[in-house]
């Protein structure tokens, strides 16, 4: 799925990254704890969050994410927009819940991580 498609389907405003929308993202995460993501997520381009401080831009580079959503109408701060514009991460924000959110994207075909037929938890 193009990292545009994820925006239109979670009603997303781009925050920044709108040169990268053309992008194909196949995994996707959701959290809040960044511990959990450092510590369990593997090959995920998309973080849904509604974590919202400088440390979501870094784990999301750390494990080379390609996107991150904003949700429960959180807006991500000016230094965590420059910390993604530098980091190359498209950011955008929508009003939906993370539940709502996450649900609508694994329908439309992106999925999380699983390994040997067990999903990560």
């Amino acid at each position: 799925m193009k990292i545009r498609e994820i925006s239109e389907k979670l009603c997303a405003d781009i925050v920044c990254g709108e040169d990268q929308l053309d992008c194909e993202v196949f995994t996707a995460c959701s959290s809040d704890m960044m511990s959990d993501v450092l510590a369990f997520v593997k090959d995920q381009a998309v973080l849904l969050t509604g974590l919202v401080n400088p440390q979501v831009i870094r784990t999301a580079e750390m494990m080379d994410m390609r996107c991150i959503v904003f949700v429960r109408k959180k807006v991500p701060t000016e230094e965590m927009k420059c910390l993604a514009e530098e980091a190359g991460i498209v950011l955008m924000k929508t009003q939906m819940r993370m539940f709502e959110a996450c649900g609508i994207l694994y329908e439309a075909g992106l999925k999380g991580h699983v390994e040997d037929g067990v999903c990560d938890a």
